[in-house]
C-alpha cells in the first residue's frame, strides 16, 4: 500500500428477524452522519440474488429499479444512498451473487487462479472482498458502509457474511458491524419483544460475527428495560443498542440516531474524533415538512403497485420523493394517490375523478397492461388543463394519445404493444433490434446519462435555466422521427433533443398550463436538499391550477 492511500472504515449492515426493516434507509442515516462529522463517506449495496443486476427483475416482488449515471441497474437502496449523501455512484457501489460469481467463473476459464481448485470459501468471499475495497479506492472515501441483503440466517447471504468476518480478521480496528433487527409488539400482548432479535443475533454469531451496534426497529422507542435485556442477551454494550422507532418523512432518522449520539460512538470505535458536527441543513428541512400544512394533491396512475389485497409504493419511489421533495421546495404538504389505470379501460366514467387532483403523473413501465388505461388518462388531462408529466412510457403515451386523437393517425401505437402496427410513432431503437431477436434482455437497454439540447422558451427550458442537460435513461423504445413532422405541425413541441442521434427527449405541449413527457427519467436525480427541476415546475404549476 502506498503511502499516501487513504485507509478507510468499513461499517457493515445487516438486518435481522425480517427483510424490508429499513437497512439501507439506516446506512444512508449513518452515513449521513458521518458526512455532517466532517468525513468522506461511499456505499455499497450487496444484493443475494443470482441476478448479475436488479434490471431483469420484477418491481412489485423486488422494487424499482434504480439506475445510475454510468448505467448500472440496481436496487432502490442506491437511490437512497445518493439521496442522503447527496453523491452519484456506480457500478462499484452495487454487489450481486451473479456478478461474483460470473467473474469468479470467467476469472477460471481464463486460468486466473493459475491451475488451482477455485472453491467456494475461500475465493467467492475472496471476490467480494475484492469488489470493496475497488470501491473504497475509487471512492477514497473515509468510511465505505456495506448494506448486506436480506436476514441473517438466510442462506443466500451467507457468504457475504463469510467475507465481512474474513475482512475482520485481516482488519480488525477498521470493520464494524451493525444489526438492524425488528422488535415486534404482538397486539395481543402489548409488549415490545427482543426474543426475535436475540435469535437473530445467535444467527450473526453463527457466522463468526459479533455485532457492535443493534439498532432497534420498531413501532415506537425502544424502552430502558429492553435496552438492557437487549445488551445483557446479545453481549452488546447498553448504549451501543440505539432505538430506530418508525418516522415520516425518513430525513428524520438521522436526527433520531444523533439524540442517542450514534455518530460518535461510531468514531470511538473507529478510533476517530469529529471534525465537525453540522446537521443544520437535514433540520432546516426537517422544519419546512413539519410545518408545511396546506396540501398538493398528486395522481400517479400506474400499474406497479397492487400485490393481491395490498398496495406497494416501493416500484416508484424515486417518483415519490421527488414529488415530496419539490412539494417541500414550495412549502407544501405532498399527498400523493395511487390510481390504477385498468380501471380506466374499464370503466371510462372513472376518468372524471382526475379532476380532485392537482396534476398527475404516469411513470416509467414497461408490457402492455393498463397502457389503454393510461392513454385515457393523459387524454383527459391534455383537454381539461390538468398539469401532466409523463415520465419515459409517460411521455411515449403521451405522444401515441396526441397523435391518435389530435392528429387522427386513429392506429398509432408503439411497436412495443403492437410489433407489427404501421402507424409506429413509438419504435424500437435501430441497435435494440438485434439484441430483442436474439433474446438478450439484461443490461442491454439504452441505459445512463446521455446529454439533451433544450430549445428556448419552452416550460423545460424555464425549469432548467439551461440549454444543455444530461439525464439518466432506461429504455428501448423512442419516438419515430418519421411522425415529427406531423406532430408538430399540430404544435406538439420537440423540447429536447439528444444531438448525437436527434433521438427526441422531452415533448411539451403549448397553451397548457404544464404538458411535459420526458424520454429520461429526471426522477433518479432529485434529492430533498436539491429538487429536480422538472418536478419543481410541475408542482409550480399544480399549485396555480389549484
Amino acid at each position: 500500500m502506498k503511502k499516501s492511500d487513504k485507509v478507510a472504515k468499513y461499517i457493515f449492515v445487516a438486518g435481522g428477524v425480517m427483510s424490508s426493516i429499513g437497512k439501507g434507509i439506516a446506512c444512508s442515516s449513518i452515513g449521513k452522519i458521518l458526512q455532517s462529522k466532517g468525513f468522506k463517506v461511499t456505499a455499497i449495496k450487496i444484493d443475494p440474488y443470482i441476478n448479475v443486476d436488479a434490471g431483469t427483475m420484477n418491481p412489485i416482488e423486488h422494487g424499482e429499479v434504480f439506475v445510475t449515471n454510468d448505467g448500472t441497474e440496481c436496487d432502490q437502496d442506491i437511490g437512497n444512498y445518493e439521496r442522503f449523501l447527496n453523491v452519484d455512484l456506480g457500478s462499484d457501489n452495487y454487489i450481486t451473487t451473479g456478478r461474483v460469481y460470473q467473474t469468479v467463473i470467467n476469472k477460471e476459464r481464463n486460468l486466473g487462479y493459475g491451475g488451482k481448485c477455485v472453491e467456494v470459501v475461500p475465493d467467492i468471499p475472496n471476490e467480494v472482498i475484492s469488489r470493496i475495497e475497488k470501491a473504497s479506492r475509487r471512492s477514497k472515501a473515509d468510511f465505505v458502509l456495506i448494506e448486506i441483503g436480506g436476514t441473517v440466517g438466510e442462506y443466500q447471504n451467507l457468504l457475504f457474511l463469510e467475507a465481512a468476518r474474513m475482512m475482520k480478521i485481516k482488519k480488525p480496528k477498521d470493520i464494524i458491524f451493525v444489526l438492524v433487527s425488528y422488535l415486534p409488539i404482538p397486539r395481543m400482548v402489548g409488549e415490545m419483544k427482543t426474543k426475535p432479535t436475540q435469535y437473530a443475533v445467535r444467527s450473526l454469531n453463527m457466522a463468526g460475527i459479533q455485532p457492535d451496534f443493534i439498532l432497534a426497529r420498531g413501532d415506537k422507542p425502544l424502552d430502558k428495560p429492553r435496552k438492557k435485556k437487549i445488551s445483557i442477551f446479545c453481549n452488546v454494550l447498553e448504549e451501543n443498542v440505539i432505538s430506530a422507532p418508525d418516522a415520516d418523512p425518513i430525513y428524520e432518522i438521522p436526527i433520531i440516531f444523533e439524540k442517542e449520539n450514534l455518530g460518535n460512538k461510531i468514531l470511538k470505535k473507529a478510533g476517530m474524533k469529529p471534525k465537525n458536527s453540522n446537521l443544520k441543513d437535514l433540520l432546516k428541512l426537517l422544519r419546512t415538512i413539519k410545518t408545511s400544512a396546506k396540501p398538493v394533491k398528486i395522481g400517479v396512475v400506474g400499474k406497479y403497485f397492487k400485490t393481491g389485497k395490498f398496495t406497494l409504493m416501493d416500484s416508484y419511489i424515486s417518483v415519490i420523493e421527488a414529488i415530496k421533495h419539490a412539494a417541500w421546495f414550495y412549502k407544501r404538504r405532498p399527498e400523493i394517490f395511487w390510481l390504477d389505470s385498468e380501471k380506466y379501460e374499464e370503466n371510462p366514467k372513472e376518468l372524471i375523478k382526475l379532476k380532485n387532483y392537482d396534476g398527475i403523473i404516469v411513470p416509467g413501465g414497461f408490457g402492455s397492461r393498463g397502457v389503454e388505461g393510461k392513454i385515457k388518462a393523459i387524454g383527459f388531462c391534455r383537454k381539461n388543463k390538468i398539469p401532466y408529466l409523463g415520465l419515459c412510457l409517460g411521455m411515449q403515451l403521451a405522444v401515441i394519445e396526441f397523435a391518435r386523437n389530435i392528429c387522427k393517425l386513429n392506429n398509432a401505437n408503439s411497436t412495443e404493444f403492437l410489433p407489427n402496427c404501421k402507424e409506429n410513432v413509438i419504435d424500437v431503437m435501430p441497435d435494440q433490434k438485434v439484441l430483442l431477436r436474439e433474446k438478450r434482455y439484461g443490461g442491454t437497454m439504452r441505459l445512463g446519462e446521455y446529454g439533451c439540447k433544450i430549445k428556448p422558451k419552452t416550460a423545460t427550458f424555464e425549469a432548467y435555466g439551461a440549454k444543455t442537460i444530461s439525464e439518466r435513461h432506461r429504455h428501448r423504445y423512442e419516438l419515430n422521427n418519421a411522425f415529427k413532422e406531423v406532430l408538430e405541425s399540430k404544435d406538439m413541441i420537440m423540447a429536447g433533443e439528444n444531438p448525437e442521434r436527434n433521438l427526441v427527449e422531452i415533448i411539451e405541449l403549448g397553451g397548457h398550463p404544464f404538458f411535459v413527457g420526458t424520454q429520461f427519467h429526471p426522477e433518479l436525480k432529485s434529492r430533498p436538499l436539491n429538487p429536480h427541476p422538472l418536478f419543481k415546475e410541475f408542482v409550480k404549476a399544480c399549485l396555480k391550477n389549484k
